[in-house]
């Protein structure tokens, strides 16, 4: 994958000039720009962390015009120490020195008083109290059988489950130090942290839907280097939360089947003796020659729909979910063989959306990606939408790869519509196209003007295909592409009571 194929290249080393010098694999620190060898050449690389592991140091690179999620984590050996290291900015050790000695306890003046200290309800005492109400990740069980939850590199406890969607905790205003003489770039950056306070989040949470676009989560450094999942060795885009100790293993391995995870082949070969499911644990909805669906209740299948979630996140940059999955249904893709059925991938909906979201989460893994998988699994969540007579959208924002994949399918969709009524010489409108597709006016329209389809002519509007679409579509026509049969899905509308469709605290 070049890096010029994807959207976001980062540019190391911007800041200016800095020192140059020789180093060694001991003085080698955070902070350094370097060159480290990727794809066979070296190539300038900033050190942005350092972990020992069972094989040795590594450390973590930011490459350079790369995208964020080509970062990695690689050995010394791969590391050119003949040549020049770009040591960081004594003005950059010096900030990162004061941010030391500020972190701690707050000062008392910015304490709040007692009589302004707000008592959280049940619902926050739920997730702040520890040992006191069980919170839905402290039943969490790691490889070894051992009860915790997920640990954050500061050996903090991380009570999340993430989704799409890098994957920080959120920092609420007690978990802040609060710097009077700090700059206002430093006012500004505390400002937008403390606008993701616990109890704002668990609130929009509860009444709004289930992402975040928690700007102190995207810059998180990935945990997990390799992992076996099935047939498939993965190398992971991006931050999981699972438990601090898989940071130290050079392989992670993933039943394809139950998602439970291990550090050691030992442990997960005696697993895979034991395990007997061989598909996700829900009803089968729809099946074809090439693909079936599977529908699963997150409140009944929490432990899988929260592997599920920890293995989504290593491959989605910035959307995550907290907390609980009862108030999801995920549906899942897979394909079958004599071994059983093989996860390709999902999309999540919540029970009751405020907003008439369709989609809250959607990933294909890497390994079918660009096969017209996601294709089918954005297909699918609209004919869902035609049976229970509504109009859906996925949840915003996207991610780079899913805004690229939505975009395609929309325009595809309304040009195939559009040319099937000026082949009738039928009149269509906006309104038209979102009751047909199952879609929103709104995206209808970001379509037709991403397009170019709307004109103004004669005193009214007017939808133009220009001639390349045509040409476009009859390209497509061609080629034997996979659809959803609408026929095959064995659905009806799920109805929940109110218990059921809520956070299960």
């Amino acid at each position: 994958m070049s890096p010029s194929a994807l959207n976001g290249d980062e540019t190391v080393g911007s800041g200016g000039p800095r020192q140059k010098g020789k180093a060694t694999a001991d003085t080698l620190k955070v902070g350094c720009i370097a060159m480290v060898v990727k794809d066979g050449q070296p190539r300038r690389a900033e050190i942005l962390s350092i972990r020992e592991t069972k094989s040795g140091r590594q450390y973590y690179c930011n490459f350079d015009n790369f995208n964020k999620r080509l970062d990695e984590w690689v050995p010394v050996a791969r590391i050119d120490f003949s040549q020049d290291v770009e040591w960081p900015s004594p003005e950059k050790e010096k900030s990162k020195d004061k941010a030391k000695k500020n972190t701690g306890a707050v000062g008392k003046k910015n304490q709040p008083s007692k009589k302004t200290q707000k008592r959280p309800g049940k619902r926050e005492q739920s997730v702040a109290s520890e040992g006191q109400t069980p919170h839905p990740w402290t039943d969490f069980v790691d490889s070894q059988g051992q009860k915790g939850t997920p640990k954050t590199e500061d050996g903090e406890d991380k009570a999340v489950a993430s989704l799409e969607i890098g994957g920080t905790p959120t920092i609420g205003p007690d978990e802040m130090e609060i710097d009077e003489d700090d700059t206002a770039a430093g006012a500004a950056k505390r400002e937008r942290a403390a606008s993701f306070s616990r109890e704002e989040e668990i609130e929009k949470l509860r009444t709004s839907g289930s992402m975040t676009q928690n700007p102190t989560e995207i810059s998180r450094i990935r945990n997990i280097s390799r992992v076996e999942f099935g047939r498939h060795v993965l190398f992971p885009w991006y931050f999981s939360p699972y438990p601090e100790a898989f940071g130290q293993e050079d392989c992670m391995y993933i039943c394809e089947f139950c998602l439970g995870y291990y550090g050691d082949f030992k442990s997960f070969t005696r697993h895979r003796h034991k395990c007997t499911l061989q598909h996700p644990p829900g009803n089968e909805i729809y099946r074809d020659d090439f693909v079936s669906f599977f529908e699963i209740d997150g409140r009944r299948q929490r432990t899988w729909c929260r592997n599920l979630c920890l293995l989504s996140k290593m491959f989605l940059d910035h959307k995550t979910l907290y907390y609980d999955v009862d108030p999801f249904l995920f549906y899942v893709m897979v394909t079958r063989d004599d071994k059983g059925f093989h996860l390709i991938g999902y999309f999540s909906k919540e029970k009751e959306s405020a907003d008439g979201y369709n989609v809250a989460c959607i990933l294909t893994l890497p390994q079918f990606q660009r096969k017209g998988y996601g294709r089918l699994l954005i297909q699918f969540s609209y004919e869902l939408s035609k049976i229970e007579g509504k109009l859906g959208s996925p949840e915003k924002p996207l991610s780079d790869l899913g805004l690229l994949s939505y975009r395609q399918y929309w325009s595809e969709n309304i040009v195939d519509y559009l040319m099937s009524c000026h082949e009738r010489d039928e009149k269509c409108t906006i309104e038209g196209i979102a009751t047909h597709l199952a879609m929103t006016t709104q995206d209808v329209e970001h379509t037709l003007q991403a397009l170019k389809m709307q004109v103004y002519h004669k005193g009214e509007h007017k939808i133009v295909v220009p001639e390349r679409l045509v040409q476009q579509r009859e390209k497509a026509k061609l080629k034997a592409r996979r659809i959803i049969d609408p026929e095959k899905i064995q659905w009806k509308p799920p109805v929940f009571t109110a218990s059921s469709r809520t956070w299960g605290w």
